[in-house]
């Protein structure tokens, strides 16, 4: 297990790459992702030594993120808001992925079992959602998470232009990338399946946060 700094330096790695992968896709120079996390490149490629380990690492960071939302919502909503308030949050999560398609086409080995987590982690997560739905009958009964997940991704990202392949994250799967000239037109599908959804990432001056840091060893 890490030391306690050393598990620090790999969360605020893991969450500036996950910016930076939204912002700019997930071929970013990991000198851009260092400076975010305010450690060096050498702190990065000690923890992450393959660019593919930490895009591995940063989807199943989200993935988990994304799974832990669907009890969160079934507590404090009622079953039919709570499944809509998560398929928000997953949309959200699946219009973020740009360059993902071309890089798990890549077949590099650290992503051959992405798949078969996302599966694990988020079809019990939407599973217990519908149930709970059904039995208040704000839906139907029959309804496959995996199939509405996958209806959902296809909805959540807009189409590239020209036209690029699918990365298959699972059975009818997929996830488009998006590229830069595009970025309006997923701002607005990110709107329209999120509603009022608002940017609520707060950046630190890394003087602050190497502090904080340090300051807690």
């Amino acid at each position: 297990m890490p030391r306690a700094d050393a598990q620090r330096n790999i969360d605020a790695l893991l969450a500036a790459a996950e910016e930076e992968f939204a912002a700019r896709g997930v071929d970013v120079n990991v000198r851009a992702i260092a400076t975010r996390a305010c450690v060096g490149t050498a702190t990065l490629y000690r923890h992450f030594p393959l660019r593919s380990d930490l895009v591995a690492a940063v989807f199943r960071r989200e993935v988990d993120a994304c799974a832990a939302e669907a009890p969160k919502f079934a507590a404090t909503h009622d079953p039919g808001e709570a499944l809509e308030l998560w398929i928000q949050r997953y949309a959200r999560f699946i219009a973020g992925k740009r360059g993902l398609a071309a890089t798990l086409h890549s077949g590099d080995p650290a992503f051959q079992a992405l798949p078969g987590y996302f599966q694990q982690r988020l079809g019990p997560a939407l599973q217990a959602l519908l149930d709970a739905a059904v039995a208040a009958g704000a839906i139907r009964d029959g309804v496959d998470p995996i199939d509405l997940l996958a209806a959902v991704a296809k909805l959540s990202v807009p189409r590239p232009e020209p036209m690029t392949p699918l990365a298959r994250i699972g059975p009818g799967l997929s996830v488009e990338p998006v590229v830069s000239h595009h970025q309006r037109r997923q701002e607005h599908a990110n709107a329209e399946t999120s509603g009022s959804l608002r940017d609520q990432v707060r950046r630190s001056g890394c003087d602050q946060a190497t502090g904080a840091r340090s300051g807690r060893r």
